[in-house]
């Protein structure tokens, strides 16, 4: 290593992002000359509440070595197959956001383009009918996919859904295990170089100094070193996402698990259910506009399918990221970075993101501005994607019985929202990238679960002929549901491979 090579990292705040951060570091910078240092304090509370996740985590865990059914064990973790929206577009509705495909593509045709042919033509199947990953979510099955790609088992993918606070003690223990050193206490200063504002040092209330050459803000919300110390502003996105409480409980568990996480839409903003192996994950997230904390509280608790385990907790937070992610020697990572509300369960996605880019760019002691300016493109363009995601749940409905609902539908969106969902209502073309988290089906889900319907479709379709569409439609559907009948129920599957001591799942 040459003498500018960093050789100090020092992670403040621990948590999810810390602990994630500090393994991820950890794993990879193994064998090298640097010290990683993580800072936090038993007093002060970390955000994680029971977090349900996306399948990239699966790629995190297995760079880390990670045994499965061991973590799941330790983590008190289900499974997921996707997110149930009720109430989105109309009360009443349900849709499955799914980790797979919808059906196959017909005739080198993407295959909504052929459900969007038939159902104009007056075939009443829903398009859930094609999803493998739905059908065993609606029956409470599950089972790894297929590694043969010629099966129907092999179209979709799966996440976990598992207790934060548990994820990170396991982190930290696999952390500490390859050298992280764990310094208890709270951070008192943050002492800047005078000749180019660079992090020296953070002075401990303890009084003890600690120095480093590069530093990560896992703070949280306060952003201790990003903008507390080197104040790089912050973009705040309130005018699309406006929610900005939620009240989190978590209950007993009173029926078998299920493979899926549930959003339903209410009044002011939208309830979570997140079931683990010991008990179910709930909250509220809602704009205080609209409703007071108390009012929220109330109606959390009175939508719990158990008894409360504790007292709702709340938070406060304000949607939108830092204008800088990595400003000279600091680069901020989960919540101190920005925050997205978890209706789409991407808060550990945007820290995997972050940690994974960091590595791609390692710096060295001069953290040299195009690094910074690469890091900063990509966690930009990872929230902007997200952002006009998670806004058109809000934007395409039809509700119309509250005030918060009618604000949503007619608020102007973003640009880069307005011109997707304009191309999509023309004639169900998907915007495609490069870079970006969500692919084609997941906004497929949206669109169609929230009556963002197509006029027209591919005219490519029209060379198979009505009989012989019919037909390759139902034998997907034969095919999944096959499948689907094949698979153990997701209780079972836990209970056999994966149970946590003395949890019936």
């Amino acid at each position: 290593m040459t003498q500018q090579a960093v050789r100090t990292i020092v992670i403040v705040g621990g948590g999810t992002a810390g602990w994630m951060t500090a393994a991820g570091l950890a794993a990879k910078l193994n064998g090298l000359p640097i010290t990683i240092r993580l800072v936090e304090s038993a007093e002060i509370g970390t955000v994680g509440v029971g977090e349900a996740t996306v399948p990239h985590i699966r790629h995190f865990n297995t760079a880390l070595g990670l045994d499965e059914a061991d973590f799941m064990r330790k983590t008190q973790a289900t499974y997921k197959l996707g997110i149930e929206f009720r109430d989105w577009a109309r009360v009443g509705d349900s849709y499955i956001h799914p980790f797979g495909a919808y059906g196959a593509a017909i005739g080198g045709v993407g295959f909504h383009h052929h459900w969007l042919r038939a159902a104009q033509g007056g075939d009443p199947t829903p398009i859930e009918a094609y999803s493998l990953p739905i059908m065993a979510a609606r029956q409470g099955k599950f089972a790894p996919p297929s590694s043969d790609l010629r099966s129907v088992a092999s179209t979709y993918n799966y996440a976990y859904q598992f207790d934060a606070g548990l994820y990170a003690a396991y982190l930290r223990t696999y952390a500490e295990a390859r050298g992280v050193v764990r310094t208890e206490g709270k951070v008192a200063d943050v002492v800047l170089r005078g000749e180019d504002g660079f992090i020296e040092a953070i002075v401990m209330d303890s009084g003890e100094r600690i120095e480093g050459d590069l530093f990560i803000d896992c703070s949280g919300f306060r952003g201790l070193l990003i903008e507390q110390a080197l104040k790089t502003g912050y973009d705040d996105w309130s005018q699309w996402l406006p929610c900005n409480r939620a009240a989190a409980v978590p209950c007993d568990t009173v029926e078998p698990s299920v493979p899926y996480t549930r959003a339903t839409a209410d009044t002011a903003g939208w309830r979570w259910r997140i079931p683990l192996q010991h008990r179910v994950g709930n909250g509220y997230v809602y704009c205080s506009d609209y409703i007071s904390d108390d009012a929220a509280a109330a109606k959390l608790l009175a939508g719990l399918e158990g008894p409360a385990q504790a007292e709702p907790r709340f938070l406060r937070f304000v949607t939108g990221r830092r204008k800088k992610h990595w400003s000279r020697n600091c680069v901020a990572i989960g919540l101190a970075s920005g925050f997205l509300e978890p209706l789409e369960s991407t808060s550990i996605h945007l820290i995997q993101v972050a940690v994974t880019t960091l590595l791609e760019l390692f710096p060295d002691r001069s953290c040299d501005q195009a690094d910074q300016n690469e890091y900063n493109r990509v966690m930009e363009l990872e929230f902007e994607r997200i952002r006009d995601f998670l806004v058109l749940h809000y934007h395409a409905t039809n509700r119309t019985d509250a005030p918060f609902w009618n604000d949503r539908r007619t608020m102007k969106i973003p640009d880069s929202l307005a011109y997707k969902m304009d191309l999509f209502r023309d004639r169900g073309v998907v915007v495609k990238y490069k870079d970006g988290f969500f692919l084609e089906p997941s906004w497929l889900a949206v669109y169609l679960g929230q009556k963002v319907v197509p006029s027209g479709y591919d005219p490519v379709s029209d060379k198979i002929p009505d009989g012989a569409l019919a037909q390759r439609l139902a034998a997907m559907r034969e095919s999944i549901a096959g499948a689907t009948a094949a698979m153990p129920t997701h209780a079972d599957w836990i209970a056999q491979f994966c149970a946590a001591s003395g949890v019936a799942a």
